[in-house]
């Protein structure tokens, strides 16, 4: 029996998170609940398909950070998940420090290519 699992992570911001995913070809959607066993619903602030059908949320955590949301069992089962989320977390870094950089060089010329 598998269920939905919330793990807390480094991430911060919703928007760069969400074109972190685009960037990889995933298709965020905003807001919503993810679904586990025997009806189980979890709220979630951001949440994409993946490959296997299941999805991965986000939501928000009390002190500002997004908790990872999904069927961790059932995804690791699918595909290489901890592939996948490196990826994710990969793109999001590097696109929260190209983001930083624009901040504190704004007339500088920033880019992230894959």
């Amino acid at each position: 029996m598998s269920h939905l699992s919330i793990l807390p992570t480094v991430l911060h911001d919703a928007d760069v998170l969400a074109a972190s995913l685009e960037a990889l070809g995933l298709q965020p959607l905003w807001g919503g609940h993810l679904e586990g066993f025997a009806g189980e619903r979890e709220p979630v602030l951001l949440q994409v398909r993946c490959g296997s059908g299941h999805c991965l949320g986000w939501r928000r955590q009390a002190d500002g950070s997004l908790a990872l949301v999904g069927d961790l069992q059932r995804l690791s089962r699918s595909q290489n998940l901890q592939g996948l989320l490196a990826r994710i977390t990969r793109r999001y870094a590097a696109s929260s420090a190209l983001a930083a950089a624009q901040r504190h060089l704004p007339t500088a010329q920033v880019s992230l290519s894959a």
